[in-house]
């Protein structure tokens, strides 16, 4: 299926790495020409140089810096000659217990995980409304569904940009122009931030990590962990020209971990 994206630009934020990364990759696939941004450079050119090899008829452009902060947005945004897609996605706050959380770490986590991707919807969404396409995918988590109680600056924060998300993706001066707003809600999924969180939890319960990793593949009816090219395949349907119709929506992709009918 020709997703009807060959030409468009998109940025897409901490691409360096797992599900970022997916998302590049299969938007690149579709002939979409990107901004990556990531805080590390060197994964970040060993990324964007995979992408040119395997697409070199599309544009690659890098962009080393940190998303959460004023100066990485206005770097990224400037990078980016139009931006028709934007991906949002942001290194999830710690793991913990909440009561070890100081008003900084909050603070910390709703800028990243919050603050930051509606900045970004903001700086672009009004250009994509006047062009009459834009697509805006925010990487969130599966535990907005269904929390997990380490995860508590996570849940919070992405909550709240789910709120918000709601609320804007429905109004007609976006949505009759076809400018799309959704959500990704991924469950787990084989990358460093799942690694770092099943650390957590090995060292909570004193359990070996292996042990813990296979625990947590049992808890979903696939049995296994996500990839990030099949987190990407969905990504990049989002983002197409036939996804014009869903907006509003928070897709969870967890392997059917979650068990509610809704």
């Amino acid at each position: 299926m020709d997703m009807g994206l060959a030409g468009r630009w998109a940025l897409v934020c901490a691409a360096s790495k797992g599900l970022g990364k997916g998302c590049a990759q299969a938007l690149a696939a579709e002939g979409v020409r990107l901004v990556i941004t990531a805080r590390g450079t060197q994964a970040l050119e060993a990324t964007a140089a995979e992408l040119r090899a395997a697409h070199p008829a599309i544009e690659v452009r890098t962009v080393a810096g940190d998303i959460t902060t004023p100066e990485g947005r206005a770097a990224a945004l400037a990078a980016c000659p139009q931006i028709d897609i934007l991906v949002n996605n942001a290194g999830g706050p710690p793991p913990g217990d909440f009561r070890d959380w100081d008003r900084a770490a909050w603070i910390a986590a709703l800028d990243a995980n919050m603050l930051t991707p509606i900045e970004l919807i903001k700086a672009v969404v009004d250009g994509m409304a006047g062009r009459g396409f834009g697509r805006i995918v925010n990487i969130t988590s599966g535990a907005v569904k269904a929390p997990i109680d380490i995860l508590g600056l996570s849940n919070g924060a992405r909550s709240g940009l789910t709120g918000f998300v709601a609320g804007l993706s429905r109004q007609p001066r976006l949505a009759s122009r076809n400018v799309t707003i959704n959500n990704l809600l991924p469950g787990a999924f084989d990358t460093d931030r799942l690694r770092t969180t099943l650390q957590g939890a090995a060292a909570k319960t004193g359990q070996p990590l292996e042990v813990v990793m296979a625990q947590r593949k049992q808890g979903a009816p696939a049995r296994r962990f996500g990839t990030p090219e099949e987190f990407g395949a969905l990504c990049a349907f989002v983002c197409s020209a036939q996804a014009g119709f869903l907006t509003g929506q928070n897709l969870l992709i967890d392997g059917g971990a979650y068990p509610g009918s809704f």
